[in-house]
């Protein structure tokens, strides 16, 4: 693990640095756009609305017993834009070595500054819309206690998302057939995670391939905390802890094994 705790210490030391490429990172998203950011948010928004008008308003579906909540436009929203946040910081980030690689072939810099100004880009774009849900959500449970469990789910979710942008990155820089490959993976996995539908509507014996997925404990606790204002159970956390750790020693092994040669495949 030497490897990525010495590109996590070049990060924080260069943590000004990275803070102007996030800017700039956001500042490319919208350029020559007169509606700067509201073009940004304005797909994920238009989304939620159409989830809440099509599914609770017109059709007023519900969902049956073991669900966190009975609306299904209502229950989606949660999955659908922590799944949207997650998929655009993959990614986003799994190119970013690739599209610095002049760059980085120019000059000294640590390769984990471009996926994470992309991760953080992702992130500045799509966490004020989940926490926005907070206040909205709030009434459905009187604000209890647990939905402060946003916050650490929101943090970890991202720290999910660069792990894994990174490792992707440094493989997609080795072979260009990874983004292809994730990409497919990325439009096949929202159906394999409780986004689209509670965990108790898929058949039991089955729902550990559910866990094989990463995004299925945020997702699991994000619904929780914003559908019923209770902190996540304790696998929700314990399988988010297996994931982190599984990710980071899998980019240490990258990290080392890549060092001498990254810049050459870029």
């Amino acid at each position: 693990m030497m490897a990525l705790w010495l590109e996590c210490r070049q990060l924080w030391r260069l943590r000004a640095l990275l803070a102007v490429l996030v800017r700039r990172e956001l500042a490319a998203r919208v350029a020559g756009s007169a509606g700067g950011l509201l073009w940004v948010w304005l797909p994920p928004l238009l989304t939620v609305a159409a989830y809440y008008l099509v599914f609770d308003v017109v059709f007023g579906m519900r969902l049956g017993a073991g669900a966190p909540t009975s609306r299904v436009g209502t229950y989606l929203i949660v999955g659908m834009l922590a799944w949207m946040a997650f998929a655009d910081a993959v990614q986003r980030g799994m190119t970013s070595l690739l599209d610095a690689g002049g760059l980085l072939q120019k000059n000294p810099l640590p390769p984990g500054l471009f996926p994470a100004r992309t991760v953080l880009a992702s992130g500045l774009v799509f966490a004020p819309l989940l926490l926005a849900l907070v206040p909205l959500y709030a009434g459905s449970h009187h604000f209890a206690s647990g939905v402060w469990a946003v916050l650490p789910l929101l943090a970890l979710q991202g720290l999910l998302a660069f792990l894994l942008a990174f490792l992707l990155a440094i493989l997609a820089a080795a072979l260009r057939d990874v983004v292809q490959v994730v990409g497919v993976l990325l439009s096949l996995g929202v159906y394999l995670s409780p986004v689209l539908f509670p965990v108790t509507l898929f058949p039991e014996r089955w729902r550990w391939v559910l866990w094989l997925n990463p995004m299925t404990a945020p997702v699991l606790g994000l619904q929780s905390a914003l559908l019923e204002g209770r902190w996540p159970v304790p696998s929700v956390w314990w399988v988010l802890a297996i994931w982190l750790g599984l990710l980071a020693a899998a980019l240490a092994l990258a990290l080392a094994r890549s060092r001498d040669q990254l810049v050459d495949w870029l």
